[in-house]
C-alpha cells in the first residue's frame, strides 16, 4: 500500500559447506554401514533355510521334533551367519571408545534400572499386539513363547542365557557403537536399539528389544566395556527364559486347571493343596519382579539427569540426524527387510 514501509523477509540460513560435506559423508558412511548388516541378514537366513532344506530332504521328520528344530536354525546362525556378519561388519572403520569402570553397586542398580526399562516397555509390546489382534480377528503369535515352551529347558537356556547376549551385544553393541559413535553418542545409542529391536523379527519383542538395547548401548558408550553389557543381557534372559518357564512347570498349570474343574468342592480342595508350593514360589517371584520393576522405574525418575550424551566424534547438524542415518541405501534395505518380515509374522 502506499505510504506503507516495504517489510523484507531475510532468507532462511542456507547450510554451509562444511554441513553438506558432513552430511553427505555420514550418508555414505551409514549407508555402508547398513548393508553389512542386510548382507549379514541374508546370510543368516539363506544358511538357516540351505540346512532346513537339506534336512527336509534328508530326514524330514527330524524338523517335527522342537529341540532338534530349534538346534536347526540356531546353530547355523551362530556357526556361520553371525561370524560371517562379524566378518562384513568389521570392514567398516571403527574407533576406540574410552574405558571406565563400572563398580558393582553401579552395576547392579543399571540391572534393576535396565529390568525395569524390558518389563514396561514389553506391556506396551503386549497392548500392541493385543490391539493389532482384534483388527485382524486372531491372535498374535508369539514365535519365541511357542519356541521356549516347547524345547528342552537346557537347551533353550544355553542359546538365550550364553550364545544370545555374547554374540547380540558384540555385533549390536560393540561393533555398531564403535562405527556409529563418530557422529556423536546419541545416534549410536539410538541406532543401536533401534536396529537390534528389528533384528528380533517379531512385534512382540521389538518394543522391549528397542528400548532394552539403547539402555545397553547407553551402558556401552559410557564404559566402553562389553562385558557389562552381556552381563546384563544375561541376567535378564535368564529371569525371563529359565526362571520363569521353570517355575511354571514346577507348578504344572494344565494339572491344576484340571483340578479346578473338578464338580466336587472337597475333591477340588484336596487337589489344590499339591500345588500349594508351586503357587508359593510363583507368589513370592511375582512380589520379587515388581519389587524390581517398581525400584528400576523409582531409580530411572532419580537418575534421570545422568542420561545425557557426552560430546563425542563429528556431531550432525541439526535436523539432518534422520536423513544422514536411515535415509541412504544400505540403512533402507535393511529396514525394508525386517520390517516386512514383522508384517508378515503379524498375520500368521
Amino acid at each position: 500500500m502506499d505510504g506503507m514501509n516495504p517489510v523484507y523477509y531475510p532468507n532462511p540460513p542456507q547450510p554451509d559447506a562444511g554441513e553438506k560435506e558432513t552430511v553427505r559423508q555420514g550418508r555414505k558412511f551409514f549407508s555402508r554401514l547398513g548393508l553389512m548388516y542386510f548382507l549379514g541378514t541374508l546370510i543368516i537366513y539363506g544358511v538357516q533355510l540351505g540346512v532346513a532344506l537339506i534336512l527336509n530332504i534328508v530326514e524330514p521328520e527330524m524338523l517335527e521334533n522342537a529341540n532338534f528344530g530349534l538346534l536347526a536354525t540356531m546353530l547355523p546362525m551362530y556357526l556361520v551367519g553371525m561370524p560371517a556378519m562379524i566378518l562384513l561388519i568389521r570392514t567398516v572403520p571403527a574407533q576406540q571408545l574410552p574405558q571406565y569402570k563400572l563398580s558393582a553397586g553401579k552395576w547392579t542398580l543399571g540391572a534393576i534400572m535396565c529390568y525395569s526399562v524390558m518389563y514396561c516397555s514389553n506391556l506396551v509390546g503386549i497392548f500392541v499386539t493385543f490391539l493389532i489382534g482384534l483388527l485382524k480377528g486372531g491372535a498374535v503369535d508369539n514365535t519365541l513363547a511357542q519356541l521356549t515352551d516347547s524345547v528342552n529347558p537346557l537347551i533353550s537356556g544355553i542359546f538365550m542365557v550364553i550364545c544370545a547376549p555374547l554374540f547380540e551385544e558384540y555385533i549390536f553393541r560393540k561393533l555398531l557403537i564403535d562405527r556409529a559413535v563418530r557422529y556423536g553418542q546419541t545416534v549410536a545409542v539410538v541406532l543401536s536399539g533401534f536396529v537390534f529391536g528389528l533384528f528380533h523379527g517379531n512385534l512382540s519383542q521389538f518394543a522391549y528389544a528397542t528400548t532394552l538395547g539403547m539402555f545397553f548401548a547407553f551402558i556401552y558408550v559410557r564404559t566402553g566395556r562389553l562385558r557389562y553389557t552381556i552381563l546384563m543381557h544375561m541376567t535378564v534372559n535368564f529371569m525371563g527364559g529359565v526362571i520363569a518357564p521353570a517355575i511354571l512347570n514346577f507348578l504344572d498349570v494344565n494339572a491344576m486347571e484340571q483340578a479346578l474343574m473338578l464338580q466336587d468342592e472337597t475333591e477340588m480342595m484336596n487337589a489344590m493343596l499339591q500345588f500349594l508350593p508351586g503357587l508359593l514360589l510363583l507368589t513370592g517371584y511375582l512380589f520379587c519382579l515388581f519389587g524390581i520393576v517398581i525400584a528400576g522405574f523409582v531409580l530411572l525418575i532419580v537418575f534421570r539427569k545422568k542420561f545425557r550424551a557426552v560430546p563425542f566424534g563429528t556431531p550432525l547438524p541439526a535436523g539432518k540426524k534422520f536423513v544422514t542415518v536411515v535415509c541412504n541405501i544400505g540403512m533402507l534395505l535393511f529396514i525394508v527387510f525386517w520390517v516386512t518380515m514383522i508384517i508378515w509374522q503379524l498375520f500368521q
